[in-house]
């Protein structure tokens, strides 16, 4: 018999050699309980988190741990089907209008993850008669949308306008739809995308723009509307895409538009036609949690704060970060062994965070991708700053 895991046998000698280097598995740490929204328990351990996104601290929000508790005993724990049979509730209509709403848009769909937001959202809009452009370093979910909606893909360099106006002058005889995509916050590097420069492109060229603001929604903005309420264009973006998983602290996603044809998208979604629906408990925590995020403008404040002062931290310990500061704080290393050797000291010494190794990372070197929360007090980052200082130059990094 052919050994159905052959094809993967690269992938197997790469993992081999990563867990014969490393005293644990670094894609199995088991958190055995959050103590806070920073601090859980791990190998028994009081350990600082500062890889979870949950960039408000809002998983542990009492607003939406009572709102997911009261639901739960008076709507039950699932709802046992899709949303275009029985699975949608009334909670999750008041979900889409509220959302809808927060973002001063006609319609919103709500998907199961953020990841099916992606796969659903693209595949409804574009098939094999037209054109994506997606920005070079866009998640996984996206290409993976691009893959099931059968479309053209074109990619243009990270963040580049200028490559992506000549990508998309080379289609202007192109008879199908044009539709770019590109993310608020990245969510490797912390980059964030010039969407104000492509709602000027798109227009010109009669394109679409979608605008997945997953890391940047509950963050950046006035009211925490993502990084198109900050550069001043949402006007300009015809789909927005985003989770809860996030700044939420919840799971699901989303997409918001005002595009009427969006009713169509929930016959054909395959996505959001075949899964099933979010159980009600966590709508009701979703909701709860958005409230939370409107009520405490102070938590974007205090969040841009800590930003600033662990990439400030990590730059005066000499490692390489990137030149946006945002919640998401890369620290680039040269190879594999030197990465796993750093993270496993770091979780040594009481901080996680998440090693992205290639080629998952965008220039093929090993990443220690760091998330700063709100909740974070200023003790907390400085201690992690002082470890990765240790750490640094016990590896020479």
């Amino acid at each position: 018999m052919i050994d159905i895991f052959a094809k993967h046998a690269a992938l197997r000698t790469a993992y081999e050699g990563l867990t014969a280097v490393s005293p644990r598995n670094p894609f199995e740490v088991v958190i055995e309980r959050p103590l806070s929204a920073t601090v859980g328990l791990i190998e028994g351990r009081e350990t600082l988190l500062f890889g979870t996104n949950n960039y408000l601290g809002l998983s542990q929000s009492t607003r939406a741990v009572e709102a997911a508790v009261e639901t739960a005993r008076t709507m039950g724990v699932g709802t046992t089907g899709s949303r275009i049979a029985n699975g949608t509730f009334g909670l999750h209509q008041r979900l889409e209008k509220r959302l809808a709403s927060f973002f001063g848009r006609k319609h919103c769909m709500v998907f199961s993850t953020g990841y099916q937001a992606n796969l659903g959202t693209i595949s409804a809009l574009v098939n094999k008669d037209d054109v994506l452009l997606l920005d070079a370093d866009s998640h996984a979910s996206i290409y993976d949308g691009a893959k099931l909606s059968g479309a053209q893909v074109i990619r243009f360099r990270h963040n580049d306008p200028v490559d992506l106006e000549k990508r998309l002058a080379r289609l202007k005889d192109h008879p199908g739809a044009k539709l770019i995509i590109a993310e608020g916050i990245y969510s490797m590097t912390g980059n964030v995308a010039p969407l104000d420069k492509f709602v000027d492109i798109k227009t010109r060229h009669g394109a679409y723009l979608m605008a997945d603001e997953a890391h940047s929604f509950g963050v950046l903005g006035e009211n925490g509307r993502g990084v198109a309420e900050m550069q001043g264009c949402e006007d300009g973006i015809d789909f927005i895409v985003g989770t809860f998983s996030k700044s939420l602290g919840t799971v699901g996603g989303y997409c918001i538009t005002d595009h009427d044809g969006v009713d169509l998208m929930r016959l054909c979604s395959r996505p959001y036609m075949f899964t099933a629906s979010l159980p009600p408990e966590i709508i009701a925590a979703t909701l709860a949690a958005l409230d939370d995020m409107e009520a405490r403008p102070e938590l974007r404040v205090k969040l841009q704060e800590n930003a600033a002062r662990l990439h400030a931290g990590l730059k005066a310990a000499g490692l390489q970060t990137g030149e946006h500061v945002s919640p998401v704080v890369a620290v680039t290393l040269e190879n594999i062994p030197q990465a796993v050797g750093f993270w496993n000291a770091l979780l040594e010494n009481g901080v996680y965070v998440n090693l992205s190794l290639p080629p998952a990372t965008p220039d093929n070197r090993p990443l220690l991708r760091c998330s700063v929360m709100a909740a974070h007090s200023a003790e907390e980052i400085d201690k992690a700053t002082a470890v990765f200082k240790a750490v640094a130059e016990h590896f020479h990094a």
